[in-house]
């Protein structure tokens, strides 16, 4: 049986697309659709960026996604490459917990500056109606 990335390499050459080409269209890097087809998964990024660039790859082919990919993951766990979508996961996760706490700090701080603003503009607008509009000056 042939490795998953020859298989691949041999079903881009026989519809004589170019990696460049799959690069334009993909937008994803020529390092790592070379990668890719030289079995070489540890330096394709981790997680879903690097299912997403198999799946960019596969569309851009015309090649069925679910088998092709179901291939690509048995090739990568024979390869020994680490599959760290739930590890990825879990850190996006634990970081956009982690987020949320800052950014509401700083929305909070947003709202008292605009009713501090609110509040100076009332006073100035009370001042002029009582002072400028009325007549009587201090």
């Amino acid at each position: 049986m042939e490795r998953f990335c020859d298989e691949l390499r041999w079903a881009r050459e026989q519809r004589k697309i170019s990696i460049e080409a799959i690069c334009e269209e993909t937008k994803v890097s020529p390092r790592h659709l070379r990668a890719l087809e030289a079995g070489e998964y540890s330096e394709l990024p981790g997680g879903v960026f690097r299912k997403g660039i198999v799946r960019s790859y596969l569309a851009a082919l015309g090649l069925e996604e679910a088998s092709w990919l179901d291939r690509f993951e048995a090739s990568l766990r024979e390869s020994g490459a680490q599959d760290t979508e739930v590890e990825d996961w879990s850190e996006f996760a634990e970081n956009v917990r982690r987020n949320r706490g800052a950014s509401e700090t700083g929305t909070n701080l947003q709202w008292m500056g605009v009713a501090m603003m609110i509040a100076a503009l009332l006073v100035v607008a009370w001042c002029v109606w009582k002072f400028v509009l009325h007549g009587r000056l201090p």
